[in-house]
């Protein structure tokens, strides 16, 4: 028979960390993944992030969004082992420690900043090594860039001129300031959770990956997940677990997966001929994510990346120095700078987040501008507006129906007013206007109309949803504080989606700090 310990569903950040435990640990793990294995020198070199393509993205698209002005939002998501660590910017940052005591606050019991605190640090390999914050022995690899572009070192110095603190560790004693990133890269690579988790594990007997699979629905018998069915092409099989079954699909999957095996609001399920096993209405709700505006600025200089004569044949030099040495340009993870700071004066920690880009960016990067300049990205961290997962079909293999429901609450935009206000004027101080900038988007920034309008028209996910199968102890939750699916037996759901709360900062980490609690949480039950 095709039976395992445990199941993982889902070769993304959390679940690469859950089955690469678990395997660890002598259990017989099977690991279904719908891409590919992401092994490719596309994936690993870091300046290629912006070509990857279908095979490693899903690039799921919003219903239109009413605080967008009706626009369409993008919603890139990775495909294959490592998922979104994949494809991200590899940017390595934890959240703040209110984030977590906030969680433990709503009931989340044993998820307080010093609960998480320890499986942060036994995940990471800081090159900086061990402290009281950070751990130098796990597999996840955190480097310094090895090359930082000059505009993203001049960005640091302008929020200096401000008066606005440095600060080296984001994930150290305090968030609040700004300076470069550190990255989940080794020697210039690109280091994915399936880096770190999956391939050190190749060839072993107790981690079986199967990758090119769809999983159409979990198999409950008797009020208890006892397997998976997939397709692999148009055959349909079932694997069996003995153990449990960790659904680890993402904030968008997740809850798919959910309603089409019948777990979530009975009235939806139901509208698509789906058999109800289990009527609970918070799968799919309380979808948060990073609303985000990037402002664009046009310069003369060549040191920044751009699409120019210059800018292309350094790029393809820089293409036969990684090639070569792992050095140089094509380590950028392009979001090279950044910080965090309070721009509301009621705000508990701080609520915007920046990502300093030394090129211009369009639509996500999918639209080439011409010439050299920069971006600053500002993010809102704990977006008050909440939004839905739902199906648009019985059938896994549709794209399920996402609406994030951003600016929905007016909270949000006047949060994001002010942390775009103080982009610009980060850019107006001697370190970067030195450069000369030319707005992309000149208005009247004092203008809060003005200022709103131009938002609502081009502002979109920064790539950080979560919540739609949301952690709690109380009865509405979908899984409680061991990730346990709540009146299911033998179902944990492990990735961003179990967030109470939507972290302030990049959600790639606190993903596999997840996997690694729940890998804890499934071998102690499956010894008890």
């Amino acid at each position: 028979m095709d039976e395992f310990d445990v199941i993982v569903i889902g070769g993304g950040s959390a679940g690469s960390a859950a089955a690469g435990r678990l395997a660890e640990a002598g259990k017989s793990v099977c690991l279904l993944e719908a891409g590919g294995r992401n092994n490719s020198m596309l994936v690993k070199t870091p300046g290629f992030m912006p070509f990857l393509r279908d095979a490693q993205n899903y690039r799921f698209e919003t219903v239109p969004q009413k605080g967008l002005g009706g626009r369409i939002g993008y919603q890139p998501r990775g495909r294959g082992l490592g998922g979104s660590s994949a494809i991200n910017a590899m940017v390595y940052i934890r959240g703040n420690a209110f984030d977590y005591d906030q969680w433990a606050d709503l009931g989340c019991s044993g998820w307080s900043y010093q609960d998480v605190l320890p499986y942060f640090r036994k995940a990471e390999h800081n090159v900086r090594g061990a402290d009281e914050y950070h751990g130098a022995s796990g597999p996840l690899w955190v480097s310094d860039q090895k090359w930082a572009n000059p505009g993203s070192l001049a960005f640091v110095e302008a929020a200096a001129q401000l008066q606005l603190p440095r600060n080296a560790d984001f994930n150290g004693p305090k968030q609040e300031g700004f300076g470069l990133y550190q990255v989940t890269q080794k020697d210039g690579e690109r280091w994915s959770a399936a880096r770190a988790y999956i391939e050190p594990l190749r060839g072993s007997k107790n981690l079986d990956v199967r990758i090119g699979v769809s999983v159409q629905k979990l198999e409950i018998d008797g009020g208890r997940v006892t397997g998976v069915t997939y397709l692999v092409g148009d055959r349909q099989r079932t694997v069996k677990a003995r153990g449990a079954v960790i659904l680890s699909a993402g904030a968008f999957n997740s809850p798919q997966i959910l309603m089409l095996s019948g777990i979530g609001p009975a009235s939806h399920i139901k509208e698509h001929g789906i058999e109800v096993a289990f009527d609970k209405a918070a799968v799919g709700n309380d979808l948060q994510d990073h609303i985000d505006y990037v402002s664009s600025w046009k310069t003369e200089n060549k040191d920044l990346i751009g699409d120019s004569l210059a800018g292309t044949v350094r790029m393809a030099k820089a293409i036969f120095e990684h090639r070569r040495k792992r050095t140089g340009i094509m380590t950028t993870p392009y979001a090279e700078a950044g910080g965090f700071w309070s721009v509301m004066p009621d705000a508990p920690a701080p609520d915007i987040q920046w990502h300093f880009v030394p090129a211009m960016l369009e639509d996500h990067g999918r639209t080439k501008v011409k010439g050299h300049g920069f971006s600053l990205h500002a993010c809102v961290l704990r977006p008050e507006s909440r939004g839905t997962v739902r199906l648009n079909g019985a059938d896994a293999r549709m794209a399920p129906r996402i609406d994030p429901n951003f600016l929905d609450d007016d909270r949000d935009i006047a949060t994001l007013r002010e942390g775009v206000r103080l982009s610009h004027r980060i850019a107006s101080s001697p370190s970067l206007a030195k450069y000369e900038p030319q707005d992309r988007y000149p208005i009247d920034l004092d203008d809060d109309a003005e200022l709103d309008a131009l938002i609502r028209e081009r502002a979109d996910t920064v790539y950080h949803p979560v919540g739609t199968c949301r952690m709690g102890s109380d009865a509405d939750a979908v899984v409680d504080p061991r990730l346990k699916a709540r009146s299911l037996d033998g179902l944990y759901i492990a990735d961003a989606s179990i967030m109470p709360r939507l972290v302030s900062g990049n959600t790639n980490a606190p993903s596999i700090m997840i996997g690694e609690r729940c890998a804890e949480f499934v071998k102690a039950d499956l010894a008890a």
